[in-house]
């Protein structure tokens, strides 16, 4: 690692690793003639790391130089062929070439067939991209020696870089389970020609890594289909609702088809982005390649316009359903679930109508009760008066007993339901304790 000046004054931990970025992957010159084979793994993060420990035992064997543990890439000399290793996001590159045995348009034997048999079957991940490339001078290459490196397979040529050289090939698999890619060099330098190399290279990657999604799109697209036509019947038998309990089933049969339909998009929803991104490089890599035509011949871009882009229509057309199934099923939830709570509205309307009913009969029943309270108190009072009157001299006084208890039913009464209305009026302007608290 580069030693770096200590500035005066603190800085971001990140920034030196901001400006490797940039030159992380550089291009780096390619030599005509040349012959590469290039490999790409789709590999989590232990396999990238298992992948890194064997360039570094391969190094260990050659006696090169190891790269360091946080190398994002690594290119190096091995004598007999040179290694350029790169770490990506979801999968890890390695990239051989040497300079072709013959100048004959060959593609076997290839450079693979220098490195060790054991740790060339040990690579970990699974292999996405495998092809060969061949890159060789001006010199006339007939019609027929073409067919017959690519066995026959219907040509893709161009001429990229503003027809300062010839591209070609079939984007199929060959008899040894390889890609090939002939450029010929019709007048550029070696930088350029490196450049020319790399984007045919990240092209045909990410061409691969972007087609990953098709057979999940392909798979899903019937389910969802399914998943349409339940949401329609569940959207119109609402209208048709009778009861509390078919709310409850309904409302059960759509959470579980938004369940099905979440683990949809958890399951493709990384692989459709990584996609749309996938793509995105695809194009830019065609653009930056500058093909013209070749007579008689799709260029590559044309060919993949056809070919790869309905791909891509078809997996966004699925990633779109998707989001749009999942944003129905939601407004179907809030629809079924308005008229949920409308019904327990009415429910619990009803519920209060009967509690006023019962409160007022209530009411009704303690004002009879009251009644017959001050009824009975009265009676008992005037009983109070009657023992108070046997005892006082009314004969002496020309008094009768019998009239002045009935003259004292009328007040005892009157006195009674006094004091019970102001009991009562006092205990209604008591506070609640719990409103209170409130």
């Amino acid at each position: 690692m580069a030693e770096y000046y200590c500035l005066p004054f603190s800085t971001h931990p990140l920034r030196n690793g901001l400006y490797d970025e940039l030159h992380a992957r550089p291009f780096h010159l390619v030599t005509t003639p040349q012959q590469l084979s290039h490999l790409a793994f789709r590999a989590d993060a232990s396999d990238t790391d298992t992948a890194f420990n064997l360039v570094c035992d391969l190094c260990r064997r050659y006696s090169i130089n190891q790269p360091g543990p946080e190398a994002a890439s690594f290119q190096a000399d091995f004598g007999q062929f040179s290694l350029r290793w790169e770490r990506h996001m979801e999968f890890y590159s390695m990239t051989f070439q040497r300079p072709p045995e013959t100048q004959e348009l060959a593609f076997s034997p290839s450079v693979l067939e220098l490195l060790p048999g054991d740790w060339l079957a040990s690579l970990p991940g699974q292999a996405v991209a495998a092809f060969h490339i061949q890159v060789q001078d001006s010199t006339p290459i007939d019609d027929a020696i073409l067919n017959r490196a690519f066995e026959g397979q219907r040509l893709v040529l161009s001429r990229p870089k503003n027809g300062k050289a010839l591209l070609c090939t079939a984007f199929k698999l060959h008899g040894d389970g390889f890609g090939r890619f002939f450029i010929q060099n019709l007048g550029i330098d070696d930088y350029r020609m490196g450049r020319l190399v790399q984007r045919v290279i990240e092209l045909e990657t990410y061409r691969l890594l972007a087609l990953l999604s098709l057979p999940m799109a392909k798979r899903i697209a019937p389910d969802l289909l399914e998943m349409d036509n339940q949401l329609s019947q569940m959207l119109a038998s609402i209208p048709n609702i009778q009861s509390s309990e078919e709310e409850r089933v309904l409302l059960l049969r759509l959470s579980q088809l938004a369940a099905r339909v979440e683990a949809h998009r958890s399951d493709t929803n990384y692989r459709f982005s990584a996609t749309k991104a996938y793509h995105e490089l695809v194009v830019s890599r065609l653009h930056n390649i500058r093909e013209q035509e070749v007579e008689e011949h799709m260029t590559l871009g044309e060919f993949l316009t056809r070919r790869l882009s309905p791909a891509i229509r078809t997996c966004d057309s699925i990633q779109a359903r998707l989001e749009d199934l999942s944003r129905r099923i939601e407004r179907a939830g809030d629809l079924l679930r308005t008229r949920v709570n409308l019904t327990i509205q009415e429910q619990n309307k009803c519920l209060l109508a009967s509690m006023d009913r019962r409160s007022r009969l209530q009411f009704r029943l303690q004002e009879t009760v009251e009644g017959l309270s001050v009824a009975a108190i009265s009676y008992y009072m005037v009983g109070l008066v009657s023992y108070l009157l046997s005892g006082l001299p009314l004969e002496s006084w020309n008094l009768s007993k019998k009239v002045l208890l009935a003259c004292s039913v009328p007040l005892v009464v009157a006195t009674v339901w006094s004091v019970t209305q102001h009991i009562k009026h006092r205990l209604i302007k008591i506070p609640d304790p719990e409103s209170c608290d409130l």
